[in-house]
C-alpha cells in the first residue's frame, strides 16, 4: 500500500509538471518550432547523432539572428538618411535654389564671349551658387520660425514641424555658406566670391527682417534675385560691364510681377505670418497690379540694348518684346478684373517668360566666328585653344544710356545731342 501509494504520488507530479511547462514559459512556442526534429532512424548511437543535430542547429540559429540584426541596423540608418535628406532639401528650399542656379549659369556662359565655355568653371561656379543659395534658404527659415508656424503653406518645413533642432539648422548653413563662398574663391575668382557673400548677407540679414517692417521688402528681394547672373558673369570673365548688366535687369523688372502676384494669391497666409506685403493694403489689387503691369514695361527695351551692344542678334529684339507683351497682358489684365484666377494666370506667365528669356539670349548669342566655341572640343593643340581663349567678341562702343532714349519704343522722345569740349 506504502509502495503503491508513493508511486501514484510520484506519478502525479510527473503529469503536474508537464501539464503547466507551457504555462511556465509562453515564449517556447518559438523555441519548440525550431528544436523540433523527426525521428531519427534506429542507430546504434542514438546519444552521438542528437549531439551532431544539436551542434548543428546552434550556429545557424546565431547566424540568422545576427543577419537579422545587421538588416535591421541598415534599415534604420537608411531611413535616418532619407529624413535627414529630406530635411536638408526642404531646409535649402532646393527648387528655388535650382533656379538661382540656372541664373548664375546663364551669366557665366554670357560672360565668356567667343571662348570656349570651361566646363570645370561652369560646373564650380554653379555648385558655389547652389551652397550660397541653400545656405541663405536656410537662414531664412530660422529666422522666421515663429512666422512659418503660423502659416498653412509653411508650417511643414523642418524647424516648425520639430523634424530638425535649430543647432543643427544653424550647423547646416554655416558649413554651405562657408563651403560655397570658398569654392568660388579658389575655383572662379574673388569678385564672384564677393558678390555671392554680399548677397548672402542681403538676403538674410537685409530682406528677411524687412519682410516683417514694410512693403519695400519686395524691391529689396528683387536686388537679390538679380545678383546671380552678374555673380556668373564675374565668375567667367573676372569683370562686370555694360553687357553683364542685361539680364540682372530682366531679372529685376521680372520679379516684381512674380512676386505681386504671389502675394495676391497668398494674403491670407502672409496676413496670419505677420508680413508686411503690398497686397495686404490693397483689397482689390489693382495698385499690385499696376506695379507689376509698369515693370513688364520697362523689360520692353533690354532686348533692344543687348542688340545695339553686340550681345545678341536682331531676331532677340522681336523675341523679346513678344514675350514681354505676353506677360504685360496678364498684368492688364489682373489689373482690369482682380480676380484670383486673373493672379494665377499672371503668376504662370512670369514663371514661363525667364526659361524663354534666358534661353533666348543663349540662342541668339553673336559670335564673330561660329565655330570658335567648338574648336577647343575637337581636341586643337594648347596653342590653338589658348589663341581661341584670348579671343574676345568685338562690339560696338557703348553710347551712354541716354542715347537710347530716342529709339524703340520710345519713338516720341527727342534725340538727345551731346557736345564734345
Amino acid at each position: 500500500m506504502w509502495r503503491r501509494s508513493a508511486v501514484s504520488r510520484f506519478s502525479s507530479r510527473i503529469s503536474l509538471s508537464s501539464s503547466s511547462s507551457s504555462r511556465l514559459i509562453p515564449w517556447s512556442r518559438e523555441l519548440c518550432a525550431v528544436n523540433t526534429f523527426p525521428q531519427p532512424p534506429p542507430s546504434s548511437e542514438p546519444t552521438a547523432n542528437l549531439a551532431i543535430s544539436g551542434a548543428g542547429s546552434d550556429p545557424s540559429r546565431v547566424l540568422t539572428s545576427g543577419a537579422a540584426a545587421a538588416t535591421s541596423r541598415i534599415a534604420a540608418a537608411a531611413g535616418l538618411g532619407h529624413h535627414y535628406a529630406r530635411c536638408y532639401w526642404e531646409l535649402s528650399k532646393a527648387r528655388l535654389s535650382m533656379l538661382v542656379v540656372a541664373t548664375s549659369g546663364t551669366g557665366y556662359i554670357l560672360g565668356t564671349g567667343n571662348a570656349a565655355v570651361d566646363l570645370a568653371g561652369l560646373c564650380y561656379t554653379c555648385a558655389g551658387t547652389m551652397m550660397i543659395a541653400a545656405s541663405a534658404n536656410s537662414l531664412n527659415q530660422i529666422f522666421e520660425i515663429s512666422n512659418d508656424a503660423k502659416m498653412k503653406r509653411t508650417m511643414r518645413r523642418p524647424l516648425p514641424s520639430g523634424r530638425m533642432s535649430v543647432p543643427h539648422a544653424v550647423a547646416w548653413a554655416t558649413i554651405a555658406g562657408a563651403s560655397g563662398a570658398c569654392l568660388l574663391a579658389t575655383k572662379t575668382n574673388m569678385m564672384a566670391a564677393g558678390l555671392a557673400s554680399a548677397n548672402l548677407v542681403l538676403y538674410a540679414f537685409v530682406y528677411t527682417p524687412l519682410k516683417q517692417l514694410h512693403p519695400v521688402n519686395t524691391w529689396v528681394g528683387a536686388v537679390v534675385g538679380a545678383i546671380p547672373p552678374l555673380l556668373g558673369w564675374a565668375a567667367a570673365s573676372g569683370e562686370i560691364s555694360y553687357n553683364s548688366m542685361i539680364l540682372p535687369a530682366a531679372l529685376y523688372f521680372w520679379q516684381i510681377p512674380h512676386f505681386m502676384a504671389l502675394a495676391h494669391l497668398c494674403r491670407d497666409d502672409y496676413a496670419a505670418g505677420g508680413y508686411k506685403m503690398l497686397s495686404l493694403f490693397d483689397p482689390s489689387g489693382k495698385r499690385i497690379a499696376a506695379v507689376a503691369l509698369r515693370n513688364c514695361f520697362y523689360m520692353v527695351p533690354l532686348g533692344f540694348i543687348a542688340y545695339d551692344w553686340g550681345l545678341t542678334s536682331s531676331w532677340f529684339c522681336l523675341e523679346s518684346t513678344l514675350l514681354t507683351m505676353a506677360i504685360a497682358a496678364t498684368a492688364f489684365s489682373f489689373y482690369r478684373h482682380g480676380t484670383m484666377e486673373k493672379a494665377r494666370k499672371m503668376f504662370h506667365a512670369s514663371l514661363l517668360f525667364l526659361p524663354v528669356f534666358m534661353s533666348g539670349l543663349l540662342i541668339h548669342r553673336v559670335y564673330d566666328e561660329d565655330k570658335q566655341p567648338l574648336l577647343e572640343a575637337a581636341g586643337l593643340p594648347n596653342s590653338a585653344s589658348s589663341e581661341v581663349k584670348t579671343q574676345r567678341r568685338k562690339k560696338r562702343p557703348a553710347q551712354p544710356p541716354v542715347a537710347y532714349a530716342s529709339a524703340a519704343p520710345f519713338p516720341f522722345l527727342p534725340a538727345p545731342s551731346f557736345y564734345s569740349p
